[in-house]
């Protein structure tokens, strides 16, 4: 084991001697103490030796079974991969079969699809019946995959020194403000939502890990909002991990009464850009949010704002275990916390990871950013996506001429579009979308469009020579299509 894996090995099970009957996990209705934690770890540790798997997948819900099997994965010294609910069964399948892991823990709705990828059942698990050589480097803990910038996301591979640096200083982070019940409300197969798991271990708190179904979170962008809200109250968590549109939805429903925010003591917020408005209604209703940042290749976060050491509109300062420098263009260089590499690539890691955002530190050292290089963007629930995956859904079955897709900080992606031919009819159009919908999954669909009154053209700005939209020409001239008001009404349906 690493010094970090050791360590956090150690903890929970000094925190099974200190606190043996404190509780750790509570799930939909389970409740589990420390003692009982550390007694499943180990038990769970020997089924994996006995099943000699090497890398295993997990495609579980929220709740304590899920987290305490990524446990004991962790404790071996295997390789896990968490499959997010929100991918779909094509990149489900990519995932399986370029980390070609040997063992599946999955819920039994996955069964068809598991025996199509060359599973088979053994004793409730799912068993690779041609077993190969595992392609990840040596020392991978985590396998996460990107969550879709393209069809076929790519997998990254992280050590578990590098995974629990970033949960032992974001315990350090929350340690003043003294969280004791941390509620998980975002996939735990979410790199980001898994470190502040282990975080709330760390400091031997209470870890509400109810199921995405009794929090109202549905796929990637959907949320039942009075289930949510009755979750919280039921639970009065004291910390959270959030992406910018849970965020919103809390802030709008303090603003009008049906949240009281005065039991939180730590929220971060990450995954994608928050608005400097935002923070500010944020903390005008008592909401104590930290904002940070990073990539699933740096182990989800390499900054963050924190109690005593906090500038809003920032995304804070480096984490102690990482180094940040500016490229002469502005680009965000990481040292310090980098992956062992992408799965199935040889080329070997940069000792400075360029993140491919823009940004700047200000004379106190705050890091603050400006957006990305290329031309993904990042919705308010933290998915990335590259819109020329979209486009091409939307403009390939020959329907839809030209497309261009957007949904920057945004709940809901939106299409500028315009039809193939003049007397396509604007159902013809819906119809289209929605066909390309069905290959997409759930946080790339296109959820609204616009019928444009003139093609993207080299005489009006917004096209190359060879055909390619302008991207910077065409959000500047259509920008007022690519904003959400908030309303309090939309909290209150």
């Amino acid at each position: 084991m690493s010094p970090e894996l050791t360590a956090f090995r150690l903890r929970i099970s000094d925190l099974a001697i200190e606190q043996p009957h404190a509780y750790a996990l509570w799930g939909d209705d389970l409740k589990l103490d420390y003692a009982e934690l550390d007694a499943e770890i180990q038990l769970r540790q020997q089924v994996l030796k006995d099943l000699g798997a090497k890398v295993v997948a997990i495609a579980l819900e929220n709740g304590p079974d899920m987290l305490i099997w990524d446990l004991a994965i962790l404790f071996e010294g295997l390789a896990c991969l968490a499959l997010p609910p929100f991918f779909s069964a094509a990149q489900r399948l990519h995932c399986l079969e370029q980390s070609q892991a040997d063992l599946m823990i999955a819920e039994a709705h996955y069964e068809t699809e598991l025996e199509q990828a060359g599973f088979r059942s053994h004793e409730g698990f799912w068993v690779r019946q041609v077993r190969q050589p595992s392609p990840l480097p040596v020392g991978t803990a985590k396998l996460t995959f990107t969550s879709g910038t393209t069809g076929t996301p790519k997998g990254v591979c992280l050590s578990a020194h590098s995974v629990l640096s970033v949960a032992r200083e974001l315990y350090r982070a929350s340690q003043s403000q003294q969280p004791r019940h941390h509620l998980s409300l975002l996939p735990l197969a979410i790199l980001l939502e898994n470190i502040g798991c282990y975080a709330a271990l760390y400091a031997g708190a209470m870890l509400s890990v109810p199921s995405q179904r009794e929090v109202g979170i549905q796929g990637a962008s959907g949320v039942d909002l009075p289930r949510l809200l009755s979750t919280l109250k039921t639970r009065n968590p004291q910390s959270m991990i959030l992406v910018p549109q849970l965020l919103l939805l809390l802030v709008s429903a303090c603003e009008i009464g049906a949240f009281d925010a005065s039991e939180l003591r730590f929220i971060a917020v990450g995954g994608a850009k928050v608005t400097h408005e935002l923070l500010l209604r944020a903390e005008s209703v008592g909401i104590p949010v930290y904002e940070g940042y990073g990539l699933s290749e740096c182990a989800s976060v390499v900054a963050l704002n924190r109690p005593g050491a906090h500038h809003p509109g920032s995304v804070g300062k480096p984490l102690p275990h990482v180094q940040i420098r500016l490229a002469e263009d502005g680009e965000v260089l990481i040292a310090g916390a980098g992956m062992l590499g992408y799965l199935g690539d040889t080329d070997g890691v940069p000792e400075w990871w360029p993140s491919g955002d823009l940004g700047e530190f200000d004379a106190n050292g705050y890091l603050y950013l400006y957006g990305r290089k290329k031309h993904q963007f990042v919705t308010s629930y933290g998915r990335n996506v590259n819109p020329e995956w979209v486009e091409a859904e939307l403009t390939q079955p020959g329907r839809i001429g030209q497309a261009f897709v957007y949904g920057e900080a945004m709940a809901h992606n939106h299409a500028l579009l315009w039809p193939a031919r003049p007397e396509t009819t604007d159902l013809q159009i819906a119809d289209a979308v929605a066909h390309a919908n069905q290959a997409l999954p759930d946080y790339a669909r296109v959820h609204s469009w616009t019928r444009l009154e003139q093609p993207f053209t080299t005489g009006n700005g917004m096209a190359t020579a060879n055909g390619r939209p302008k991207r910077d020409a065409i959000l500047a001239h259509y920008r007022h299509h690519f904003i959400e008001p908030t309303r309090a009404e939309d909290v209150q349906s």
